[in-house]
């Protein structure tokens, strides 16, 4: 296995040189002009620029929508073949302050974040470092030092990709373990809220609910053991890797892991709101006190790369811009790597990060949990709508049919009424 490691750190370490050429050196290597510098979009977008007359249906509609819902705030980007056209927050990001909702908002994005974790890891396999046949425990396994914990020998079966598509073996009929934690503290006697290792150490200790492969079952817990995958294999924390690698080479710099509280919220996060006749929550961790469910009540941080993304709409915008194949802007991932997280194999089989992918080509994906709701429609025309709120509604997860709905109203009405222009590099261009 020290073989094996090693031979993994040298495979990283090439990549990682490569990928530090700067400026001259890596232009004369891939003898591709270079690309304007992306813009700082969070730092420099404003609800001015989208401000446009010929939109003013659009705004009555989304809010109209805002109103119906209850809903404090709404962030909303459009791109099209790769530029982007639109970008205006609707609402407060925070009323009680008087702070409106603005492009450059950040705000958690629930399982939006899966995707993030399987460009990450696609990323990987494109740079060699790993592939997604890969098994992810045993003897030849990406994570096993786990192997002592685990009894049930299905486990040795586990691929990257059946992590990937939700086919590991894993279930929720019990409870979901990375949003019932002092279930998991009362089962196994802890004193305090596991973190990641010791959660993984105390699940695989458990049987599979089925062979993986030969089921699906989603499951946040296999995109918390890619996210450690990625850790194990970089050697950096998932956050870190996610950032240098996949993130800012994206023109994506307003990313960041969330943290639990309000007290925590990143600069230029959003406030989270809950509906006026939601009951409090137990916190997460054990200690009994009533908090507000969207602060407190789940161990958001702890969810990594399965759901605790928190980002602005255009950046996310920005990061399909560059796994879409689309040559407008060069990927960051191999054209195959992009077709496999696009191909539909069959009714019963997720795809790669993705929810759902049509024959037709168009791509889903949702996200939701107290406090905020996700939704990435990416079309098979070029075009990509991405909106994320900031409050719950009582219709929790299902709320996503009403957000895509919504999405799929306003595109036959507003689309071509989109200014022809690019956000993403000159937002002063109005």
């Amino acid at each position: 296995m020290r073989l094996r490691e090693a031979l993994i750190a040298a495979v990283f370490l090439t990549a990682l040189g490569v990928f530090l050429l700067k400026g001259k050196d890596r232009d004369m290597m891939t003898g591709y002009a270079p690309a304007p510098e992306p813009v700082e979009l969070n730092e420099v977008l404003t609800n001015s620029l989208s401000e446009l007359p010929e939109l003013k249906g659009m705004d009555a509609v989304i809010d109209s929508f805002m109103h119906a819902w209850s809903i404090k705030g709404i962030s909303l980007s459009v791109m099209r073949n790769d530029s982007l056209l639109y970008a205006r927050g609707y609402g407060w990001a925070d009323k009680e302050k008087g702070q409106p909702m603005t492009p450059g908002t950040t705000l958690r994005m629930a399982s939006v974040s899966k995707l993030i974790t399987a460009v990450g890891i696609m990323k990987m396999q494109d740079e060699g470092l790993l592939n997604i046949q890969s098994p992810v425990f045993g003897p030849f396994g990406i994570l096993n030092e786990y192997d002592r914990y685990i009894r049930d020998e299905q486990y040795y079966e586990i691929t990257v990709e059946h992590l990937l598509r939700h086919q590991g073996g894993f279930t929720t009929d019990g409870g979901d373990p990375m949003f019932s934690t002092p279930a998991i503290m009362r089962r196994y006697s802890l004193t305090k809220a596991p973190d990641s290792a010791t959660l993984v150490r105390k699940l695989v200790s458990e049987p599979l609910a089925f062979e993986p492969g030969t089921d699906q079952k989603y499951s946040n817990f296999g995109y918390l053991l890619l996210s450690l995958i990625i850790e194990k294999i970089s050697g950096m924390s998932y956050e870190d890797y996610m950032q240098a690698y996949v993130l800012n080479p994206a023109g994506c710099y307003g990313f960041h892991i969330a943290n639990n509280y309000l007290s925590g919220r990143h600069p230029g996060e959003t406030h989270y709101y809950m509906q006026p006749d939601s009951e409090p929550a137990r916190e997460y961790n054990g200690s009994g006190r009533s908090v507000v469910r969207c602060y407190g009540g789940n161990d958001i941080h702890a969810l990594s790369g399965a759901g605790a993304w928190v980002g602005s709409t255009p950046e996310l915008a920005r990061l399909v811009a560059v796994i879409d194949k689309d040559p407008a802007l060069e990927d960051i991932l191999d054209p195959l790597s992009v077709e496999q997280m696009t191909t539909r194999l069959d009714d019963d089989t997720y795809p790669l990060g993705w929810v759902d992918c049509t024959t037709e080509g168009e791509w889903t994906r949702t996200g939701s949990f107290s406090g905020t709701s996700a939704i990435v429609k990416h079309f098979p025309d070029g075009e990509c709508w991405i909106l994320i709120t900031n409050t719950s509604t009582w219709r929790g997860s299902l709320f996503s049919k009403n957000t895509s709905e919504l999405v799929r109203s306003l595109r036959p009405r507003f689309s071509s009424l989109l200014p022809k222009r690019n956000l993403f590099y000159s937002p002063s261009n109005t």
